[in-house]
């Protein structure tokens, strides 16, 4: 079986080097255009797909619809689950990643975006970014729906989902396509290549890739790749490296 995993691509955050999280913000035009190259890519590659998944978030839903275009699939049936949304940022959600490094210092803000088990600050319940006020979340029970989460608790998430959902599908030996987040991916990543908390810190996903993995029947990686040009993708990981750094990057 095939497990694509896609992280979307850029979005007008990601453009402008801010903490995203789970607020609801489009692709730019780079960003459908990497979303486009996704389905070429996949398309030369001719996996042909059972199912989809993605998040609530619309960077991530417009990313796999034109995947889809590309590819000539849009009749492929597709799950949306909050579940598999980004982390949530907490208080940090719209400030400038360089800007917060010159504040609170590069390793502070690299514990914020890439550790396992640390989360940032907590919104206020009163606050307009509270999912709990946000109409996509009026079927999620309150008390389920984060102020803050660290990697730890999204991985918590994603795995539940993937156990209930996306590993039902895998073991009827179905191709599934997940298109998702940076963070939501690296806690997947982190389950299917038993990645410790050390290691996870230092994996940067870059947007609009697909990385390709063949699963066998007990679900362990036979084998995982990267579509695309070599040189192109360590470059695109090392600009998403750089965004927490204190000088602007040029690539969010």
């Amino acid at each position: 079986m095939k497990l694509v995993l896609l992280r979307h691509g850029e979005s007008l955050w990601n453009q402008e080097n801010r903490f995203t999280g789970w607020t609801d913000v489009p692709l730019t035009e780079k960003g459908r255009q990497e979303a486009v190259e996704a389905g070429r890519l996949l398309k030369t590659e001719k996996i042909l797909f059972d199912v989809c998944y993605t998040s609530y978030l619309k960077r991530a839903i417009q990313t796999l619809n034109l995947v889809l275009q590309e590819m000539d699939c849009e009749w492929l049936p597709v799950y949306k689950d909050w579940k598999l949304n980004e982390r949530h940022y907490g208080g940090l959600q719209g400030l400038n990643k360089s800007e917060t490094a010159k504040e609170y210092g590069e390793e502070q803000v690299k514990i914020w975006r890439r550790s396992y088990d640390v989360r940032p600050p907590f919104l206020e319940i009163e606050d307009d970014r509270n999912p709990g006020k946000l109409v996509q979340y009026r079927d999620v029970p309150k008390e389920k729906l984060p102020l803050a989460e660290s990697l730890k608790d999204t991985a918590e998430r994603v795995n539940f989902y993937f156990d209930s959902a996306i590993a039902v599908q895998l073991k009827k030996e179905k191709n599934v396509l997940v298109t998702a987040h940076g963070n939501s991916l690296r806690a997947l990543i982190m389950r299917l290549e038993h990645l410790t908390p050390e290691q996870i810190l230092d994996l940067n996903l870059p947007t609009g890739i697909p990385i390709v993995y063949e699963l066998n029947q007990e679900l362990e990686v036979e084998q995982r790749k990267y579509l695309g040009d070599p040189v192109w993708i360590k470059e695109k990981i090392n600009q998403v490296a750089a965004q927490g750094r204190k000088k602007e990057a040029d690539y969010g």
